[in-house]
């Protein structure tokens, strides 16, 4: 089996890709990650997946390449990783109360064919109304500054939530593995 590479810097990726046992490295793609006039949130995450396993393709010329990107809509609003413990508040109590959605994209490049296949999760999250103490209390808990739409579903941030509607619980962590796995089977790499 080729090298493959994990073309992020999460330590969220990460950890999932470890759940499926593959040998990997990991590489940051640092590209652009400004969003284009009229982009359809889907069509964002996919682009954004696909540009980060086309940026590390020139530095590995013989692997598969994993990359995956995630964006976040609360009406139509994107939300970005909050940064700060106030701004994570504020897209918390903008949140309170809303249907949000997670287009989480996957892509697989073999760098030495140039064949690419990409697929998105869309994992829909509704959220409790909540209080300014409850928002605040789980933020000071859990610091999820790093975390699009300010949570930690993996966590505490599950108190967050009514419900959550979705095919891949990994998909609002940041990495769908069950269509990674599909994908990865594409390029003759079975995970059992």
């Amino acid at each position: 089996m080729r090298p493959i590479i994990l073309a992020s810097s999460s330590k969220y990726r990460n950890q999932l890709l470890q759940k499926l046992g593959l040998k990997f490295t990991s590489i940051a793609p640092n590209i652009d990650e400004s969003i284009l006039s009229n982009e359809p949130p889907k069509q964002f995450a996919l682009r954004l997946a696909q540009e980060k396993a086309q940026v590390i393709q020139a530095k590995a010329p013989n692997h598969l390449i994993i990359a995956s990107d995630q964006v976040a809509c609360c009406g139509n609003k994107i939300l970005g990783k909050p940064g700060s413990f106030e701004d994570t508040v504020k897209q918390l109590k903008l949140q309170s109360g809303q249907t949000v959605h997670f287009f989480t994209a996957v892509c697989v490049l073999d760098s030495a064919t140039n064949k690419i296949l990409s697929e998105i999760d869309i994992c829909t999250v509704y959220f409790r109304h909540l209080t300014e103490q409850q928002i605040s209390n789980y933020v000071r808990i859990e610091q999820p500054y790093d975390c699009a739409g300010g949570f930690k579903s993996e966590g505490l941030g599950i108190a967050l939530f009514d419900k959550i509607e979705g095919d891949d619980p990994n998909s609002l962590i940041g990495l769908p593995l069950i269509k990674l796995i599909t994908l990865l089977s594409h390029f003759d790499v079975n995970i059992l």
